[in-house]
């Protein structure tokens, strides 16, 4: 029994050997990533570009987004979603780490066909290539807990068949809280970013990546909401089980690839239209997509932005907030009193707090700037102004920060907004944000 179970991990695409992962995560070299952490961080805190270690940095950055990429499961997932964040690394470090994390959202090595095959079996049923005019057995794409494959449905449609790894909940559990140890390390790599919360917030979800069946239903919901709507497109699922799901298939340009060469008509158009998506989900679906990076998105042939894997979705019954876009607009429009009380009412300050108020809207307004007119930019460097502020521990704005507090039912939507905003820097898009939060935000408009 164990010789077969051996031979069965070794042929899987995903590892089930707890001991086996945790070895690959431990193989980082923590001492020479601690020394470019601090070179990192030296930079964030006033130091010059020349005393930082760029090439420690960017082997640093290599194996660790190297090593988690391999194993997929939480490891992955954890990448990806680092990885939207991007936008916030500072520019002469820049490329290495965009390499680095940008292969964390397309591919990674293939479980077996066989593999595949027996999955299969076990969730459509022996029968299951009746079911199929056409299977193709080599993936079109690979992520955290699946792959997909390219096939013909028994009426003639073009669809996806996402198949999970076998062992995909095991290495989810054994990956998350080895990541645990490693936060503070993951922590310097993205700048302005909580890591902690957000891997705590992996781990909540991860019951829900898992079912494929909820998936389905999530998708099925999105498509219902978005029926019509123009502009997007929301693939129709055709079959599924607990780890298989087979959806419409969808040909597009996915956003990293738009970000990697797209013209500025792709980039607007496809940050106006996410932009759109992530606003408008709460009141058309009461639903928000909460697994933002570049791999969930393409532009189609004709313009519109297709939406797939949606696995992690957050239900929001009565929409977003609006005590959120109330002090949203307070922050725009200076209003610091009202600001503080508002904040101090909603939970986001702690009631033995000592802060001033006009401290408390100089750290919050410079995140309103997008706002501001008719049309934003979004650029790298705008994000890593922001990051620096809120990330450098001299700072006025670093303290504010500390001292704030975000309520639970806030953090998926902060968090969300936050990997938006990262892949709209990634793009360099420039859209009326304004008149979409205006439109969508419950509270903000005057």
């Amino acid at each position: 029994m164990t010789d077969s179970r051996n031979a069965e991990d070794r042929e899987s695409a995903i590892p089930r050997n707890g001991a086996a992962r945790t070895a690959k995560l431990a193989s980082i070299p923590l001492g020479i990533a601690g020394r470019a952490v601090g070179g990192w961080g030296r930079r964030l805190t006033g130091q010059s570009a020349e005393e930082v270690n760029a090439t420690l940095s960017a082997k640093a950055a290599e194996q660790l987004f190297e090593v988690l990429g391999t194993l997929k499961g939480g490891a992955m997932k954890f990448g990806q979603a680092l990885s939207v964040f991007e936008a916030a690394v500072p520019d002469e470090m820049a490329k290495p780490y965009r390499e680095a994390l940008t292969k964390l959202q397309a591919a990674a090595p293939p479980m077996p066909t066989r593999q595949t095959h027996r999955v299969l079996a076990e969730q459509l049923g022996r029968t299951w290539k009746q079911r199929f005019a056409d299977f193709d057995d080599e993936p079109a794409a690979s992520a955290s807990i699946g792959q997909v494959h390219r096939a013909t449905w028994h009426d003639g449609r073009e669809v996806a068949v996402k198949v999970q790894y076998p062992g995909a909940d095991d290495a989810l559990r054994s990956d998350l809280r080895q990541l645990q140890r490693f936060s503070r390390l993951f922590q310097a790599f993205v700048p302005g970013t909580e890591v902690k919360p957000l891997l705590a917030e992996l781990a909540e979800r991860m019951n829900e990546e898992l079912d494929y069946q909820a998936e389905a239903q999530n998708q099925r919901d999105f498509v219902k909401a978005f029926e019509g709507v123009p502009g997007f497109l929301i693939p129709r699922v055709v079959a599924s089980a607990p780890k298989v799901v087979v959806t419409e298939w969808v040909t597009g340009t996915p956003l990293s690839k738009i970000i990697a060469g797209g013209d500025k008509e792709a980039r607007d158009r496809a940050g106006r239209l996410l932009t759109e998506f992530h606003y408008s989900s709460p009141e058309r679906a009461r639903l928000l997509h909460s697994d933002p990076h570049p791999g969930n998105f393409m532009l189609t042939a004709d313009g519109r932005l297709c939406v797939i894997d949606f696995g992690g979705v957050s239900r929001l019954p009565e929409g977003i907030p609006q005590h959120l876009g109330e002090m949203t607009r307070l922050a725009l429009d200076g209003e610091s009193s009202k600001l503080m009380r508002l904040l101090r009412e909603s939970g986001f300050i702690r009631a033995d707090a000592d802060l001033r108020a006009d401290d408390v809207l100089a750290y919050l307004a410079p995140f309103t700037e997008p706002l501001a007119g008719d049309t934003f930019h979004f650029t790298r460097r705008w994000m890593q102004r922001q990051a620096g502020r809120v990330g450098d521990t001299r700072g006025r704005d670093f303290r504010i920060g500390r001292s704030l507090n975000l309520p639970p039912e806030y953090l998926m939507i902060h968090r969300v907004t936050a990997g938006s905003t990262g892949i709209l820097c990634q793009l360099d898009a420039e859209i009326p944000a304004r008149a979409i939060v205006e439109r969508w935000q419950p509270g903000f408009a005057a």
